[in-house]
């Protein structure tokens, strides 16, 4: 798949960033930090994409489907970074939410360029975790055009997935094969073709975006809090009994029964604290709500003031 990858914006030089070789070491931060102000509002144009993919990703895990980020080099492992991150936070099944990488999982640690080059890399790496039509692909490719990602979406379509394509160039060929386009525009890197800048952060924030946002219409969060966080460690049971106390005000011994009683689920410990149900009562009532806390708990008041 030969291509002029020269008249991408990703590859273009930077003119605010002539002479870089030359600046002082005050002059290259404050460059790159005025460069990076342009990202915030570069997500911002895609809002209306983003809450599209975010609204398909919620009615593709409710039907029982997954997610998936797919992509090479910088790209894959932005989102194997955040789907490793919502088993610890949201308290997910590691299937649930996962990052696809071109050369494997040893490519995290040790750079595989060449395995993008491959279509048909991209489209076995989603044969072989079954992907069906009740999941979505978000396909990441900052040049738009890595053959790998190609290939993923082309088999997501196929098969009746969802496909998104999360690229930082307009008009991006990912973008013509995903039935969803972000395209980030945030113009040439200060190091020339270097996207491991302003382009990976933007699409670190846009990933951060779906998931929390998923995660949330999930019924995973509660005002602002993570109620369904596994406290797996000291720090996040920590947090896991602070949790509690925002939402409860019950004192700590209660808190530290409650969370005992629900096996450090935090979600099950609110229940408990604030509705007086037993274990399994409590289990039913989240089960009745979707895993939703507000509504488990709002149904106890409703009860007890009819």
């Amino acid at each position: 798949m030969e291509q002029n990858l020269s008249c991408l914006l990703t590859e273009q030089r930077n003119t605010a960033s002539a002479g870089l070789d030359l600046k002082k070491t005050k002059e290259i931060l404050t460059l790159m930090n005025e460069e990076d102000q342009k990202v915030s509002r570069a997500v911002h144009d895609c809002l209306d994409e983003i809450e599209k993919t975010v609204d398909l990703a919620v009615d593709a895990i409710q039907r029982g489907g997954r997610l998936f980020y797919v992509g090479a080099g910088t790209s894959g492992r932005i989102g194997v970074l955040d789907a490793v991150e919502c088993p610890p936070t949201f308290r997910t099944p590691p299937e649930m939410v996962q990052g696809i990488i071109a050369g494997g999982n040893s490519a995290m640690f040790c750079a595989k360029e060449g395995a993008e080059d491959s279509v048909e890399g991209g489209a076995r790496a989603m044969e072989d975790v079954k992907l069906s039509k009740r999941d979505i692909v978000i396909g990441i490719a900052a040049s738009g055009r890595t053959p790998f990602v190609i290939g993923a979406l082309q088999f997501a379509n196929k098969v009746g997935a969802a496909s998104v394509a999360l690229s930082c160039n307009p008009s991006s060929e990912i973008g013509s094969v995903a039935k969803i386009s972000i395209e980030t525009i945030v113009g040439p890197e200060i190091l020339t073709g270097s996207t491991r800048l302003k382009s990976a952060t933007a699409h670190k924030m846009v990933c951060n975006m779906i998931s929390t946002t998923v995660m949330i219409k999930l019924g995973k969060v509660y005002e602002n809090l993570m109620v369904d966080l596994h406290a797996s460690n000291y720090k996040l049971y920590e947090r896991a009994k602070r949790i509690v106390h925002e939402v409860t005000n019950a004192k700590e011994d209660v808190i530290v029964e409650a969370l005992e009683k629900a096996e450090h689920d935090v979600k099950l410990a609110i229940v408990l604290i604030e509705t007086g149900a037993s274990v399994e009562q409590a289990k039913e009532r989240l089960a009745n709500a979707n895993g939703a806390v507000r509504q488990a708990i709002t149904s106890t008041k409703n009860e007890r003031s009819s």
